[in-house]
């Protein structure tokens, strides 16, 4: 197991965590973000669509005869913050 202070940034083109191996943005990766944007939240979500377009397309470029689910990749990059902001 790595050790606990190492960033939880995302391998591209694959869109996996550097660090624990999983989709990215882990749990870890979500909880890092969230403390980053804890006064800027529209930021994070703007920063999160970003995230998603770019991931799109790295996917596609990956694997381009396997169609994306467009709900899974925004509830992957996205739908978790828009939850956590809601009351």
């Amino acid at each position: 197991m790595p050790p606990p202070d190492r960033p939880h940034l995302a391998l591209r083109p694959h869109w996996l965590c550097r660090t624990c191996g999983t989709p990215w943005p882990c749990p870890e990766a979500r909880l890092t973000l969230v403390g980053e944007y804890a006064t800027d939240p529209v930021g994070l979500s703007v920063y999160l669509c970003g995230v998603l377009h770019e991931a799109t397309a790295d996917l596609h470029r990956l694997h381009p005869d396997h169609r994306l689910d467009p709900a899974a990749l925004f509830d992957r990059f996205l739908g978790w913050a828009r939850r956590r902001a809601t009351p």
